[in-house]
């Protein structure tokens, strides 16, 4: 499969937005949600779903549904490993420095772990205690275990079924399905990790999202016809998604990051975490003009190869991104408009420094362990290097 330099250059751009929110500098404002109010985290999620629907697809009608779902139950094992390794950066490293420093910021974000050391480092392995910030990987991992079941339903029967389920979950996370589900397994299990401790995102809401973009890229790796060409996008749906985009890009810009200050029944409807109906109007709107115009627009642009590089190195990419995020957070605090404009400008350059040097030369980190060689067994070489590089990952927050 020949590499799409565009989607990669997307990619590194959402990492990029993804950093420049999460750091505690003066910028985090204006770079949340810059063309509307969608995030960094809709178009990356989407993005990696539609990466992991093409490759998938392919590689399952290449090699079967069996090679197809041992292939992402190896990319779960890699982005899994992630995890306890950022818990272990989290509840050490980071905890020190923040403790030294007397950093709210940083005892704040790990509060019960503070409170309940074992029962936090046991439910975050588990996947159920999520810090903020660290709830991005398991957002992702839940979703890669369910996709084999769901891109297979998909190549077999069809979407219309997979897209209706999609769609019944997310208009039950709209009415309080998802606490409601967690409140009774906790109370038929004892579970001692409060809902608000289990990750900001909606599960049941944000996997519209994914499956959205599971389909997109199945659409294009099994028939590219299929998906709505330029040409056969109805001119009606292009109108409505041009306004209802300017409505949302100036909405954004003239009133800020919360719609309506002063109604809460609007923001709900705009609600990051939950996937608000406003905000997947915005979402899908976004996606319509992608489709008109995206081709036009590529073939103009130049290409992007610091964003490139990022992209490709997507999870060790967004790793370094966490870390910075994390010590700087235990070393500033949060972000302070009385702190110098040179101190904020040093603190973006080393980060991105970072994150460049891990994107430029992750590609020739090879270490020689058993491990990694049995991720790459025959039955894996199936996937191209774009599977390879690719994850999900994540959200801005």
């Amino acid at each position: 499969m020949t590499r799409r330099w565009e989607l990669d250059a997307f990619r590194g751009l959402m990492l990029v937005l993804m950093t420049l929110t999460h750091l505690p500098t003066r910028l985090a404002h204006h770079m949340g949600q810059p063309v509307g109010y969608v995030s960094a985290a809709e178009g990356f999620v989407l993005l990696s779903a539609c990466m992991a629907g093409m490759v998938y697809t392919r590689q399952g009608r290449r090699q079967g549904i069996a090679a197809m779902r041992q292939a992402f139950w190896r990319r779960v094992l890699v982005i899994y490993g992630c995890q306890p390794l950022a818990l272990l950066f989290l509840f050490t490293v980071i905890a020190l420095l923040g403790l030294r420093t007397s950093q709210p910021a940083v005892t704040n974000l790990m509060a019960f772990y503070l409170h309940n050391p074992l029962t936090g480092l046991l439910a975050g392995i588990a996947l159920v205690y999520q810090p903020p910030l660290l709830d991005i990987l398991p957002l992702y991992i839940l979703f890669m275990l369910g996709s084999p079941w769901v891109l297979a339903h998909g190549m077999r029967h069809g979407w219309r079924s997979i897209m209706g389920l999609s769609l019944g979950l997310w208009l039950l996370a709209q009415f309080g399905a998802t606490p409601a589900l967690y409140g009774y397994i906790v109370q038929h299990t004892g579970l001692p990790v409060p809902f608000h401790e289990t990750g900001a995102f909606d599960t049941m809401a944000w996997q519209l999202v994914w499956v959205l973009g599971l389909w997109l890229g199945a659409t294009t790796a099994i028939a590219p016809e299929n998906l709505p060409p330029q040409a056969r996008l109805p001119g009606w749906m292009v109108t409505a998604a041009v306004c209802i985009a300017v409505v949302g890009l100036v909405w954004r810009h003239a009133v800020g990051q919360t719609p309506a200050p002063d109604h809460a029944l609007v923001n709900q409807l705009f609600d990051k975490w939950l996937l608000g109906p406003l905000r997947l109007i915005n979402l899908l709107a976004l996606l319509i003009l992608t489709l008109r115009f995206g081709a036009s627009l590529v073939a103009r642009l130049p290409r992007l190869y610091p964003l490139e590089a990022m992209g490709r190195a997507s999870l060790p990419v967004f790793c370094a991104h966490l870390a910075a995020v994390l010590v700087v957070l235990a070393l500033f605090g949060e972000a302070d408009p009385r702190r110098p404009w040179w101190e904020d400008a040093a603190v973006i350059g080393i980060s991105f420094t970072l994150m460049l040097m891990v994107a430029y030369g992750w590609p020739h980190f090879q270490p020689r362990t058993r491990i990694k060689r049995w991720l790459r067994r025959p039955a894996a070489q199936g996937l191209s290097e774009e599977a390879s590089t690719d994850w999900v990952a994540g959200s801005s927050k």
